[in-house]
């Protein structure tokens, strides 16, 4: 097994250490057990219930202000300072983080990560030495010869000593894993002490390395290094041939204008702390799987202590915030970027989206109308057409959306744009336009079962083209035979034709999948009326009145009706009973059944 793999899989084992504390289950373990000793008083286990609450919400910030009132009453609780430490690195709170991390140690003394904190908070204070001693102390080989030798390497720099600095980067050698790590901070060090040659060197091993990726913020270092030394062409090659996300892309591109820029900038990296962030950074990102997200989590709030300006790091932290469903936190970060940074845009871009997902609507229509003012670009319409059909206003919707076809008629994915304004058109009772933009769509998409679904489910409602529309729906199920939606589509579809048993097989999956979906409960009241399960019938019925229908699909004196007298006479479609029959032939085994 290589070094890389080994440190890999220590962290595994360190996230869980790190960041459990943190976790809602395991919060709520220790809620039942109660980590306070017989002789707090009772304020201290006030503050301490309502850190743990604070704990489960999610609030960290209040939940160590909580757990240090609590820690007043009751300064010796283990388990306490060591889930107060690592709140507080999670909230960036080094200083006070350090203080914790210390007392831990009393009860700890072999925790490489509370070293770890009390170095980067030395660092930060200029106290480069005291930081030199307290890595010294690491006994983990994933601290010895990964972030020790980083972090001893800008120690030194700090130092003023750039021979040990660059010496101590020498263990990362050994790891092919960590080439680009040890080429990227061999080239800042000497760029930071002006060894010009040296550091394109470095530089350029890096960027000639066919295995190594260049990073976004390598790409940024490099460049501005390439400007300060007169060399534009090789700052402009640079992000040639990089390609990622659209809010990467986007970031690119804002580097890419300065870095075509005719003036001269300033050098990045000027403090030993700003490249100490950047190896906190490296840390971070190489850890950012999802089974250690904890540790990148940690690496990251530690990076932005160092350098409060750095806006990757800050993009990396939203995210990993996103992650843990902490929207409003990503947010308070993603504002926290200013409006000059090439990250700005990005930023306010994923805080629409965070809005979104909170549902409040109206902030996201405002901020996204904002920056259409500045930037007027088509992912922007496309995000504002998708808030205001997601607040039921279809013709402005269809508007935006039509401004996205006008600036990018032969985009990637353009099928999504028709999708999205057939979807308007016919929640607007515009069915002619929402047919044409359908049919559009499912010829753009080369049959996307999204839209398969969708235009199949529509005609079926509308009793229109049953052979063809059941067709696409068993495609679209054939494709994506997990979606819930389809699954529904599927089993009412077959209801209406009179497959009721089938139907029911169908139906009542979906409604496992989705038990609080009112469409879906509707769906599958109908269908056990004809199988003779009345009761169970109105039960459905009832809890499909009872549920919130966003879909404003369901109409409530119908749904009222039936429960009262039932359902007088089955769905009479006309259809192909050969061709349907032949299509059933070709739904795909659903192995769990």
């Amino acid at each position: 097994m290589t070094t890389f793999k080994w440190i890999w899989l220590t962290f595994m084992s360190i996230a869980a250490i790190i960041f459990v504390s943190c976790s809602s289950g395991n919060i709520k373990n220790q809620i039942q057990q109660p980590i306070i000793t017989s002789s707090s008083s009772t304020k201290s286990y006030g503050s301490y219930l309502a850190g743990r609450v604070a704990h489960l919400r999610k609030d960290f910030d209040n939940a160590s202000d909580y757990y240090i009132k609590s820690l007043d009453q009751d300064p010796d609780n283990k388990e306490l300072i060591s889930s107060l430490y690592l709140l507080l690195v999670s909230q960036s709170r080094i200083d006070e983080a350090a203080i914790y991390a210390q007392k831990h140690l009393k009860n700890s003394p072999n925790d490489n990560f509370a070293y770890t904190v009390i170095a980067i908070n030395q660092l930060h204070s200029q106290k480069y030495q005291d930081s030199l001693n307290t890595i010294s102390k690491f006994d983990n080989p994933a601290y010895t010869s990964f972030i020790g030798p980083l972090l001893k390497a800008w120690n030194y720099v700090g130092l003023n000593q750039p021979n040990n600095a660059l010496k101590s980067l020498s263990p990362l050698k050994k790891e092919p894993g960590f080439f680009g790590i040890y080429h990227f901070h061999q080239g800042l060090i000497n760029d930071y002490f002006n060894n010009t040659r040296d550091a394109q060197t470095s530089y350029e091993a890096l960027i000639n390395e066919e295995t190594a990726e260049l990073s976004l913020r390598s790409i940024e270092l490099i460049g501005n290094f390439y400007l300060r030394t007169q060399q534009p062409d090789k700052a402009k090659s640079l992000v040639k041939g990089y390609s990622n996300d659209k809010n990467v892309a986007d970031i690119l591109t804002r580097l890419s204008q300065n870095l075509t820029s005719s003036q001269i900038p300033n050098k990045i990296i000027t403090t030993p702390q700003h490249g100490a962030a950047e190896a906190l950074f490296s840390i971070a990102a190489t850890f950012r799987y999802d089974d250690i997200i904890d540790v990148a989590h940690m690496f990251t709030s530690l990076a932005i202590y160092q350098n409060p300006d750095y806006d990757l790091a800050k993009l990396l932290l939203a995210d990993i915030l996103e992650d843990r469903s902490m929207y409003a936190d990503a947010n308070k970060v993603y504002d926290s970027i200013k409006e000059e940074s090439p990250a700005y845009y990005a930023s306010q871009i994923k805080k629409s989206r965070n809005l979104i997902k909170e549902n409040d609507y109206d902030s996201a229509e405002i901020l996204l109308k904002s920056l259409a003012l500045d930037y007027n670009n088509a992912q922007l319409y496309l995000d504002l057409g998708d808030v205001l059909r997601l607040k039921s206003d279809y013709k402005e919707a269809v508007k935006n959306y039509q401004k996205v076809i006008k600036k990018s008629p032969n985009a990637n994915n353009i099928w999504v744009v028709y999708y999205a304004m057939g979807i308007s058109f016919e929640q607007s009772n515009n069915w002619q336009e929402a047919e044409k933009a359908l049919l559009t769509a499912k010829e753009l998409s080369q049959d996307h079962y999204l839209v398969l679904n969708y235009l199949g489910y529509t005609w079926l409602k509308q009793n229109q083209n049953i052979d063809q529309a059941f067709t696409m729906i068993a495609d679209a199920y054939n494709q994506a035979p997990d979606d819930v939606n389809i699954i529904d589509s599927l089993g009412w579809a077959l209801y209406n034709l009179g497959y009721y048993g089938m139907a029911e097989k169908y139906l009542e999956k979906a409604s496992e999948l989705a038990p609080s979906n009112p469409v879906i409960c509707d769906h599958l009241g109908d269908v056990y009326w004809f199988s003779g399960r009345r009761n169970e019938a109105r039960f459905k019925w009832q809890q499909a009145l009872d549920l919130k229908d966003n879909s404003e699909e369901l109409d409530t004196n119908t749904i009222k009706t039936k429960i009262k007298y039932g359902i007088k006479k089955s769905p009479e479609i006309k259809y192909d009973k050969e061709l349907i029959a032949d299509k059933i032939k070709t739904l795909i085994k659903d192995t769990k059944q």
